[in-house]
């Protein structure tokens, strides 16, 4: 396949910047098309529904469309709608359908593993904590922090006290023990220098396990 075209699917306008820079700087050969919907997020904040038949429909239908367009891959990019994505992904077989952090849990248990402690899973919106750690296999040590704040700063612009929050969280987590910080949002990639450079712990990100799971799928 010389170009395959890949569909990144947003619900959070800071998750667009994070992937198409990884993009173009790790398969620049990739033709990317970005759909955004803000709604998703915000909505599913404020209503307190969770992921119920209406956001499954949205779901489907942003899917669909992507798919109608010759996408030979699908990414989402947000990490609070595991289940809306695996039913989506559940009906295209045929089809690479990402969820936002599979691929970057497949590596951070590999590496925990590898180091022999537990992994810090750090996010900065809320109802992420909530539906990311079932997607790591049962007994896996975990542990969780959320960046207080961290979101509204970076909605008002102020990226320093985005990554500042980040690296306050991450050092939460250092101290708990853990061998390695995982970071689970693609907003969040901007601070993996920051948080890397003040723990000293490996740091992974959404979009650079995304990306290179994507390209293994397709090669395969």
């Amino acid at each position: 396949m010389s170009a395959p075209r890949i569909a990144l699917i947003h619900a959070l306008a800071h998750s667009v910047a994070p992937i198409n820079e990884a993009m173009a700087r790790d398969w620049p050969e990739a033709i990317r098309m970005n759909l955004l919907d803000d709604s998703l997020s915000a909505d599913l904040a404020r209503e307190g529904r969770g992921l119920d038949a209406a956001m499954h429909t949205r779901f489907e239908t942003l899917t669909a469309y992507a798919e109608s367009t010759g996408a030979h891959g699908i990414l989402f990019t947000c990490s609070a709608f595991g289940p809306c994505i695996e039913a989506a992904a559940a009906r295209r077989p045929h089809l690479p359908v990402l969820k936002p952090n599979e691929a970057m849990v497949d590596e951070a248990v590999a590496e925990a593993a590898r180091l022999g402690g537990p992994i810090g899973l750090l996010a900065t919106f809320g109802p992420t904590l909530q539906s990311m750690p079932p997607e790591f296999p049962a007994g896996v040590p975990l542990r969780t922090a959320l960046a207080e704040g961290a979101l509204q700063a970076l909605n008002a612009g102020d990226t320093a006290r985005h990554d500042a929050l980040a690296v306050e969280a991450a050092k939460r987590l250092q101290a708990e023990g853990c061998a390695l910080i995982a970071l689970a949002q693609f907003s969040l990639a901007r601070s993996a220098p920051a948080v890397q450079a003040a723990t000293g712990l490996p740091v992974l990100t959404t979009p650079g396990s995304a990306i290179r799971a994507l390209r293994r799928r397709l090669a395969a």
